[in-house]
């Protein structure tokens, strides 16, 4: 067990301790599944597929189909140029995907294998695709890979066919669940709004029990509707992490007017995803949505003694982290300690990106506390132990610091490993942030019945 004991250290200038990410592959891979008929490709060896593949089933509860160049001693001295086009046959021939997308692994990217080349001197039967992005494990997070896989797409099929730009808007949602991409298509649906949104996962990684395996289910963007985003109106990049790239890249290559947006979960910054709507489309905001937003804020009223004052510690995905950090405070509650493990964030974008948006919503809310880019769990279990907070909230990894703290935790973002069905519910848009208020609520009220029948149990002794 590391010690997490409270003192004073030196920051450290490297090295991880329970880094808070996990690697730009799976990142990838989840992209690519969020396009209809695709096959994800892991470009490297079976060990690192197998890794991805699981992580990400055991998030989803759904099996996550990939394949892999299966590099062994010989690839890796060599290259794994040959593995690649025997690989790219092969799926064509034996699993029928419309299109391939190839990501890299650390051991590919080390050698050097030039993906685009090998890509055009691959056997690729007509009608068929393959796309690919580098996504080396060393650098960034699975967030990283995601925007890396996402741009990959615009660069190979996004193209500007009209010289009017259609009525129609691109939604890239970001590193969400199925569930948060149907309700925010929901919203866009309501709104009576034409929208393309890629990637899109719901419908694949959510898709129901029907008794046969399918291995290419009916959800997913078409690659259609991915080369059609091209003559969009305007792109919403829901998240400046894992969305923004791509929509620059949609700009510069089919100039594509792009607006990057907080992931909208809360009341803030599900306004500011609905008002941007409604400006560039004319559209006015329907009553069901009102209603949704009345109910909320209603709630909020009636709750809000649950929540006031309370010091919370967030860490997790950045772009989920900066839009909850907003919710919380609009609550009062106070994030006192907000941490990534992502690093970097915008093309050519400062380092601290993350740490510039966090302390502008802390200082809005007259909060003082503590925000770090490129963190780890051990520096955030060192901070709650110097100052306890109230609660705590994050993914699967943050149940040992709140086992170890006795903090009241809520699981929210990727990965969830110990709890099943929130991938189908939505922490985006109006209900989905009701959903969070009950799960702040009752971690705090438990806490709260703890505390009680511990005192009257000693009050009966």
């Amino acid at each position: 067990m590391l010690d997490c004991t409270p003192k004073e250290i030196k920051e450290r200038s490297g090295g991880m301790i329970n880094p808070a990410k996990t690697c730009q592959p799976i990142g990838a891979m989840y992209a690519a599944l969020g396009i209809h008929n695709c096959m994800p490709h892991s470009h490297g060896s079976q060990g690192c597929c197998s890794y991805h593949r699981m992580h990400l089933t055991r998030h989803f509860r759904d099996p996550v189909m990939a394949t892999t160049s299966s590099f062994t001693e010989g690839a890796s001295v060599f290259g794994g140029g040959a593995n690649l086009k025997t690989s790219i046959k092969n799926v064509f021939a034996i699993y029928n995907p419309d299109i391939m997308a190839v990501h890299t692994t650390c051991l590919s990217e080390t050698i050097g294998d030039d993906i685009p080349s090998l890509i055009k001197s691959a056997e690729i039967p007509e009608g068929k695709l393959v796309i690919h992005a580098n996504t080396p494990s060393y650098q960034g997070s699975h967030i990283t890979g995601f925007s890396n896989m996402t741009k990959g797409m615009v660069s190979y099929l996004s193209e500007a066919t009209t010289d009017v730009k259609k009525e129609q808007v691109n939604i890239i949602p970001g590193f969400v669940n199925p569930g948060d991409m149907r309700e925010i298509k929901k919203m866009a649906q309501m709104m009576g709004a034409k929208f393309i949104m890629f990637p899109d996962t719901s419908g694949v990684l959510d898709s129901p029990m029907t008794g046969q395996f399918n291995m290419y289910p009916r959800g997913g963007a078409r690659v259609e509707a991915i080369r059609d985003a091209g003559n969009s109106k305007l792109t919403l990049a829901l998240g400046t992490y894992a969305s923004a790239d791509a929509a620059i890249q949609l700009e510069r290559k089919c100039r594509v007017p792009s607006l990057t947006l907080k992931t909208p979960i809360g009341v803030k910054a599900t306004d500011e995803f609905l008002m941007t709507l409604r400006q560039a489309f004319a559209r006015e905001i329907p009553g069901e949505l009102e209603e949704e937003r009345g109910q909320l804020v209603d709630i909020m009223v009636d709750t809000h003694y649950h929540f006031y004052g309370k010091r919370v510690a967030i860490f997790g995905d950045p772009d989920i982290i900066i839009a909850l950090t907003e919710f919380v405070t609009g609550l009062g509650m106070k994030p006192v300690y907000v941490l990534t493990g992502t690093p970097g964030g915008t093309i050519g974008g400062p380092q601290d990106i993350f740490e510039k948006e966090i302390k502008s919503i802390l200082e809005q809310a007259g909060v003082q506390g503590k925000a770090k880019a490129s963190g780890d769990l051990f520096q955030l279990h060192q901070w709650i132990k110097n100052e306890p907070v109230d609660l705590l909230m994050g993914n699967t990894y943050g149940k040992y610091i709140a086992r170890a703290e006795d903090i009241p935790f809520v699981r929210v973002g990727f990965p969830i490993l110990d709890r099943s069905v929130q991938t189908y519910l939505p922490i985006t848009g109006y209900r989905g942030a009701m959903r969070l208020l009950e799960m702040i609520s009752n971690a705090l009220l438990d806490r709260v019945d703890r505390d009680a029948a511990d005192e009257d149990f000693e009050l009966v002794m």
